[in-house]
Order: structure tokens, then C-alpha cells, then sequence
């Protein structure tokens, strides 16, 4: 009945080529983790702790804050070498970043949700059973123990990464042991950034409570509770087009009925932006310009071949992977590199890919001013890279009015959640190991201790 009942309000809205059977099924409360409060608020401190970052210097939150609707506003962040937050942050004098990070930091919506099996933009950690204890992890990287699933082990990796969190060789001990190679075993970076977490005694205590025994600290320990704290704080399922999907036949206003139709209809969006979280999680070559300091691929060193470097194969050349479009309209930049900072520009793109790139300028990203070695545009500026990135494009160039495009503009902004767009908890105004807190922007509001 229910379904009949939607049917008809669709029906009405469109030209007819929308029914029920296009929409995705509403949100299920066991598609979600339920972790416990003192997992949650063990792994949000951790979150923002500066204690995991070979400088002490940076955070997790520093670059996927709350205020900043998970994200950091910036096309590339800078990561280990920065000074502030969001758009106001900058290269520190007295410890100067050497790169750009090569890829835009994500937004972490709804990335608890159980369908989420793939993460990073090249997939590089992803449910696997042949995998060493079902996780496929980066091959310098393997999982040391089982971990409590992808978003868990995942947050074994940014903390290795000298241009993230770990800080450059001879800087400190966990710079200098993932340059070394030694990653894993009781000398390696991770039992050493576990072992400064369990040497105060407030986290040692939380984790012995939470675990039920005090056995030595692991990096997956550390994992599981940022899992926990992602998946509670960015659960993102209460947005209009959430009412609307349960029922409740006014929650979207007419332009954007008009631009889901075009959405899940002629705009063919949902090809690629499918399920209730606007992503098929699979890989697909869109053409995107190259711009920042590439993932050391190609002769010089600045090309970003995405998934294929990951898989190596011919196919996966320049393939990133499909993000959820859930608070798209609070996250940009857009684009596996930050290359457009308008939603309207990167819906374009997708329309007409080649002429896109063709015709892009590097001052449609945010480039914070950083003195690097490899220059932002060199990708751009190599003719044959370029060709290589048109060559692998598959979409179909698609027209739209612009009327059309605003419509579709207006159904994204249906797909804001206020509360996971701004977080839960927010940030904590002290962490136990004393280090300061990233806790945002004044007026943010939901800094806080409570759970």
C-alpha cells in the first residue's frame, strides 16, 4: 500500500518515468554498528589526539573535522607541516610541509554503515577473504591481527604516511621506522604509536575497561575505537530525502521532486550514484584534471593512475571510486583531487568530461600557497598525461538545460543530514595525553564531553 501510495505522489511529480521501484529502500537501523558509549567517546578522543602523529603535531580530526562537515575545505590538505584548521590552515614556519597530501580528504559519512566495504579513493582497503585475516590492505602494509572490519584498519595507515601524520625522516622515531620498512612487530611504527598511547595511564585504563583484560595495547585496538566514534558521529540517514523515502510526502520542496527525478531519470546520476547512499562503490575514469603532486606514477612522478595502482590493470587507469553524495552539498571540494570547488562545475564535468578537462584552470580548486617540489600543475601541464587521462574516460557526453542543472542541485541539498553535517559530539576540549585539541570554529557548538 505504502509503495501504491508513493507511486502516485511521484507519478505526479514527473513526467511519469519515476516510480518507487527507482528510490532505494530507507535506512535500517541494523545497518549500522551499535557501539558502546566508552568505545565511542575512547575512539573520538583518539580522533583529535595528536598523540598518533609522529610529531604529536596533527590529528585525525585536523583534516576530517565536524565543523567542517568531516572534511577540511581544502582541495589538497596540508597534513603534517600545518599550522590552524579548515581554509585558514597553513605551512608552519618552523617545520615546513614538503608536499601537498596527493588526494582530497574525504567526507566519512555513513562509512559504519555495513555496505561499506571498499575505502579510499583506489580502494586500497577492502574486504577480502583471500586477504590476510579478510582485509586486502596496501602489500608494505598487511594487518599484524584481525581488525574489527575496513574502517577499523584503515586508521592503521594515515598515521604512516610522512606527508599525513607521520612527519618526514629524522624528524621522529615513526617517521624514521616506516622509512626503515619497519611497520609491524614489536619494534615497528605501529607497536610504537600503540605503545604511546598505552604509557598514559587514563587511555591504558579506558582500553582495559573496554576490553576486559589489560593485555599490551595493539594499533587494532586503536582502529576499532575510531571506527566506533566515525560510524556514530557521521551516521547520516535523517535528511529530507530520508523523510521523504519514509513516507512523509512533504519533505521535498517541488524543485527538488523535479531534481530527483532528473536524478534517478534522465540526468542518469544514479548509473554511478545508485543505493541509499548515492554510490554503486565501484570505480569509474571521469576525466578529472590532474592537479597537485600525484601519487609518484608515470615517469615524473606526478600522475595519480588511481584504482590501477592499486590493481595494475589497463582497465583500472585512472579510476577512482564512486563517493556517496550524503551532505555533498557541505563538502567541497569535489573530486578524488579537490578539483572543483563548485558543486555546479563538477556536475558539468560529468556531463561533458573532455571539454572539461580540456578547457580547466587550476584556480577552480583551493590551493593553500605550499612550497613543494613538484609544482600543482605539472600533470596539466604534460600533453601526453592528459591524453592518457581523456583516453580512458567512458562516459557519454549529456546535455542539460541549466534549469536542469539547478534542479539537480536542489534534490543534493535534500540529501543534508543538519545533525551528522555538523557531527554528534563534536570535538573534545582536551584530550588525555594533554596535547592541544583541534576543537574548531568557535561558534561551532558541539565541542563537548557528553555522549
Amino acid at each position: 500500500m505504502r509503495k501504491a501510495w508513493m507511486f502516485t505522489g511521484l507519478f505526479c511529480l514527473s513526467a511519469g518515468a519515476l516510480t518507487a521501484s527507482d528510490l532505494p529502500a530507507p535506512a535500517r537501523q541494523d545497518s549500522f554498528p551499535i557501539p558502546s558509549a566508552e568505545a565511542v567517546l575512547l575512539g573520538r578522543d583518539l580522533f583529535f589526539d595528536p598523540i598518533l602523529s609522529g610529531n604529536r603535531n596533527i590529528s585525525c580530526g585536523t583534516c576530517h573535522h565536524p565543523a567542517l562537515a568531516s572534511g577540511d575545505e581544502m582541495s589538497l590538505s596540508i597534513g603534517e607541516g600545518g599550522i590552524g584548521l579548515g581554509k585558514e590552515r597553513v605551512p608552519d614556519p618552523a617545520n615546513l610541509p614538503r608536499a601537498r597530501v596527493p588526494r582530497n580528504a574525504p567526507a566519512l559519512f555513513n562509512l559504519g554503515a555495513a555496505e561499506f566495504t571498499t575505502l579510499f579513493h583506489d580502494g586500497r582497503v577492502q574486504l577480502d577473504p583471500n586477504a590476510p585475516f579478510g582485509i586486502r590492505m596496501p602489500p608494505d602494509f598487511p594487518l599484524e591481527r584481525a581488525a574489527a572490519g575496513p574502517l577499523a584498519a584503515q586508521a592503521a595507515l594515515p598515521v604512516t604516511s610522512h606527508d599525513e601524520m607521520a612527519g618526514q625522516p629524522g624528524e621522529n622515531e615513526i617517521a624514521d621506522a616506516v622509512t626503515a620498512g619497519h611497520v609491524h612487530g614489536p619494534d615497528g611504527a605501529w607497536a610504537m604509536l600503540a605503545g604511546r598511547v598505552a604509557a598514559i595511564p587514563e587511555y591504558r585504563q579506558r582500553f582495559a575497561w573496554l576490553n576486559g583484560h589489560d593485555d599490551p595495547l595493539h594499533i587494532t585496538d586503536i582502529g576499532r575505537v575510531i571506527g566506533d566514534f566515525i560510524a556514530f558521529e557521521f551516521r547520516s540517514v535523517d535528511s529530507p530525502f530520508d523523510a521523504f523515502l519514509r513516507g512523509d510526502n512533504t519533505a521535498l520542496s517541488n524543485d527538488q521532486r523535479r531534481g530527483m527525478s532528473l536524478f534517478y531519470g534522465k540526468a542518469r546520476c544514479a548509473t554511478c550514484h545508485s543505493g541509499l547512499y548515492q554510490t554503486d562503490h565501484g570505480f569509474h575514469a571521469l576525466g578529472l584534471p590532474p592537479i597537485g603532486p600525484g601519487k609518484g606514477h608515470g615517469p615524473g612522478g606526478y600522475a595519480d593512475r588511481g584504482r590501477a595502482g592499486v590493481t595494475g590493470r589497463q582497465e583500472d587507469l585512472y579510476s577512482f571510486r564512486t563517493p556517496s553524495l550524503r551532505n555533498v552539498t557541505i563538502t567541497a571540494p569535489y573530486g578524488h583531487n579537490g578539483a572543483y570547488t563548485e558543486l555546479e562545475d563538477i556536475i558539468r564535468h560529468h556531463l561533458d568530461p573532455l571539454t572539461w578537462l580540456a578547457q580547466y584552470k587550476v584556480d577552480k580548486a583551493l590551493l593553500p600557497k605550499v612550497e613543494t617540489d613538484i609544482p600543482d600543475t605539472a600533470a596539466l601541464d604534460d600533453l601526453d598525461e592528459m591524453l592518457r587521462i581523456a583516453m580512458s574516460v567512458r562516459l557519454e557526453p549529456l546535455y542539460l538545460r541549466e534549469d536542469e542543472i539547478q534542479a539537480i542541485v536542489a534534490f543534493l541539498a535534500a540529501l543534508e543530514d543538519p545533525q551528522a553535517g555538523r557531527g554528534r559530539l563534536g570535538a573534545p576540549y582536551t584530550v588525555p595525553s594533554g596535547l592541544p585539541v583541534d576543537t574548531g570554529p568557535m561558534d561551532h557548538g558541539t565541542a563537548s564531553s557528553d555522549y
